[in-house]
C-alpha cells in the first residue's frame, strides 16, 4: 500500500496546529491575569496554558518530539554513514518527549537547591553541559550532511534551544525576584514554550524532507515481508 502526502499540506497542518496551541495559550494567560476570577477561567488556564504540565500544549510538544524521534529512527535504520549518531539523536528525542510529559528535569532541579539568579533553575547547568558536549560530538556529522539539511537542522536547534535553555535564565531570575504567579512570568514562559514547539516543528519538517529527498510529495509505502 502506498500513501502520498503533499509537502505543502504537511507544512500547513503543522503551522496551523502550532499557531493554534500558542494562541490558545495566550488567551488562557490573558484571561487569568486580566479578567475577574472564575472557576471556568482557572480550568481554561489548566487546560491550555503553556506554563502548565499534563495538558494540551504538553501533549502537543511531546507528540512533536516523539515524531522527530520516529523519523530519526527511520533515517538511522537506512543510514550508510553516521548510523550511531542518527540512532543517538532518535533516542535523545524520545527521551525529551518522555521528559516533556513526566518532568524529569524538575526532579533534577531539586538537586540544585543553592543556585540563584539566572541559575535559579539549576537543571540548566547539567543540561547546558550535555548540549555543549553533543554539539562538539556532532560537528563532523553536520559537516557531512547536505547543505540544505545542515542549515535547517542548525536553525531548528537554535530556535528550540533558545526556548528550552537560554530563556530559562531570565525566567529563573524573574521567578526568584517576583515568583511565578504574575503576567511577566507567564509571558517569558509562553515565549519559551512557543520557541520549543516552533523549533521542534521545523526540525520535523527538515527531517522528513531529508528522508524523502526532492519532489512535491511524501510517499509512505507499507511492504509485507
Amino acid at each position: 500500500m502506498e500513501t502520498n502526502l503533499r509537502r505543502s499540506r504537511l507544512r500547513l497542518a503543522l503551522a496551523i496546529a502550532t499557531l493554534l496551541v500558542i494562541v490558545l495559550g495566550v488567551i488562557a494567560e490573558l484571561s487569568v491575569h486580566l479578567l475577574p476570577e472564575t472557576a471556568i477561567r482557572r480550568d481554561l488556564l489548566t487546560l491550555l496554558s503553556l506554563s502548565y504540565e499534563g495538558n494540551l500544549p504538553t501533549w502537543y510538544s511531546a507528540t512533536l518530539l516523539a515524531l522527530c524521534g520516529g523519523v530519526l529512527a527511520v533515517i538511522a535504520s537506512a543510514a550508510q554513514a553516521d548510523r550511531w549518531r542518527w540512532w543517538l539523536l532518535s533516542a535523545g528525542f524520545f527521551y525529551i518527549s518522555f521528559d516533556e510529559t513526566v518532568g524529569i528535569h524538575e526532579a533534577v532541579d531539586a538537586m540544585f537547591e543553592n543556585t540563584s539568579g539566572v541559575f535559579y533553575f539549576g537543571w540548566v547547568l547539567p543540561a547546558a553541559a550535555i548540549v555543549a558536549f553533543l554539539g562538539l560530538l556532532y560537528i563532523p556529522f553536520l559537516r557531512r550532511l547536505p547543505k540544505r539539511s545542515r542549515q535547517r537542522f542548525v536553525l531548528a536547534a537554535a530556535i528550540y534551544l533558545t526556548g528550552a535553555l537560554l530563556l530559562e535564565l531570565p525566567l529563573g531570575l524573574w521567578t526568584e525576584h517576583a515568583g511565578n504567579e504574575n503576567l511577566v512570568y507567564a509571558a517569558i514562559d509562553l515565549v519559551e514554550e512557543s520557541l520549543e514547539m516552533i523549533g521542534a516543528s521545523l526540525f520535523l519538517l527538515a527531517l522528513v524532507d531529508h528522508l524523502c529527498g526532492d519532489g512535491g510529495l511524501y510517499k509512505l509505502r507499507l511492504v509485507r515481508r
